[in-house]
């Protein structure tokens, strides 16, 4: 028996996706959990993920609100890169923005539920495709900042979705996507907006960039025919056979739960 607060689960990827969930200071393996009986209890305490304080609420993913107020990384433009304002000289914590945004960004096709747009860090990849449960992806195009990765995000999401339907994610793997295709057939509708930020930005702005397909395969022994998510704010208690992990979602034969939602939610964890 384990307790301590709850972070998003690490993975790992060689030859499939590998898991481990982090609960405090200890790290438990859950792939070899698979088929076994997994409870989790939350203790009704929350602890902000960057002060400590305890918290009666969790906003943005484990922080307490005088937090979401102070730090750049709960700021609205974390979720609308295309809003960033790092040049008016407004952000909360200019050399966080150097360190995370102002870095190079990759803009990505994947496959999740369904084909998609998507932009991440170029050193978070492949933990991003693993989060977001996509079966294979395909870096596109690499840009010097979160800013502009937003722009060219929003410039391809008039052809394409941008967001990931959780719920036909976790009902299984989709059909394969041949995405070099999809790359060949989107980009050129998106020439002019590229050219305009190489002109405001310099050309080395947006650059294309040539890769293989990533395929990632999850430790699923089997899908929930339907989905019934399980929360810690309504039940305290969520328990079953570990039937498999997609994403940042244990799948349960009682049902699913998005681990990153409840991020420093303290909870006790018995295997």
């Amino acid at each position: 028996m384990i307790t301590g607060t709850l972070s998003k689960m690490k993975s790992t990827l060689d030859n499939g996706v590998n898991y481990s969930l982090p609960v405090g200071d200890a790290d438990i393996s859950l792939n070899s959990l698979i088929g076994k009986s997994l409870k989790l209890t939350h203790t009704g305490n929350i602890y902000c993920d960057a002060c400590g304080n305890k918290t009666n609420k969790s906003f943005s993913q484990g922080h307490c609100f005088p937090c979401t107020k102070r730090l750049a990384r709960c700021d609205m433009c974390i979720l609308k890169p295309e809003t960033c304002h790092f040049a008016e000289g407004t952000c909360r914590e200019p050399e966080w923005a150097e360190q995370f945004c102002m870095t190079d960004h990759v803009v990505y096709l994947s496959n999740t539920s369904g084909l998609k747009v998507g932009i991440t860090r170029a050193n978070q990849i492949p933990t991003r495709w693993i989060d977001q449960g996509a079966t294979q992806a395909l870096p596109i195009l690499k840009v010097k900042s979160r800013h502009l990765s937003g722009l060219v995000e929003i410039a391809i999401a008039e052809f394409l979705a941008d967001k990931t339907n959780w719920r036909a994610m976790l009902k299984g793997d989709n059909v394969e996507l041949d995405l070099h295709e999809d790359a060949r057939r989107l980009l050129p509708q998106i020439d002019a907006k590229i050219y305009s930020l190489r002109l405001q930005y310099g050309f080395d702005a947006v650059e294309p960039i040539q890769n293989d397909i990533i395929d990632i395969s999850f430790p699923v022994t089997e899908y929930p025919t339907k989905i019934t998510s399980l929360n810690f704010d309504k039940d305290p208690v969520v328990t079953g056979v570990l039937k498999g992990i997609k994403g940042q979602y244990l799948i349960f034969d009682t049902g699913v739960i998005n681990i990153r939602k409840f991020t420093s939610y303290e909870v006790t964890a018995e295997y």
